[in-house]
């Protein structure tokens, strides 16, 4: 009789969803995407000009890093959302990325996307400020 090997059980921890530093790390990293296209949508640009122009435009918020840049821009060069040419500049050759039709597309939809969650976030605010509100003035 052949006895199976013992099956070691994988644990992975359960994200502690009342970390402010999980919600932020999502949301930073989902955002960072999105800012991605609209500085491209403002004009081509080379790599860390584009990390620059995100850190600028979000105040500090989203400041993606090199590995997560190139492989953001590296997908969106497979599929077809930027275009990538060698560009010399100074002696160092670097590559500018532009955004296509299709990638433009994506800026307007994904900016028509973040507005609503930005609208039902608002409307959350402010609809859990009011609850919150009236539990305090109603001392049953």
């Amino acid at each position: 009789m052949s006895e199976q090997p013992a099956l070691r059980a994988v644990s992975r921890s359960s994200p502690d969803f009342t970390d402010r530093a999980y919600w932020a790390g999502t949301i930073k990293m989902a955002l960072s995407r999105f800012f991605v296209l609209q500085v491209l949508h403002d004009g081509p640009a080379h790599g860390y000009d584009i990390a620059r122009a995100v850190e600028r435009t979000t105040n500090g918020c989203c400041s993606p890093s090199e590995g997560a840049l190139y492989p953001t821009l590296r997908e969106f060069e497979q599929g077809g959302y930027v275009t990538s040419e060698a560009e010399v500049v100074s002696g160092r050759e670097r590559k500018v990325y532009t955004l296509t039709d299709k990638g433009r597309e994506a800026f307007k939809v994904g900016l028509a996307a973040w507005m609503d969650a930005t609208a039902a976030l608002t409307e959350t605010g402010r609809a859990a400020t009011a609850r919150a509100e009236a539990k305090g003035s109603c001392r049953c």
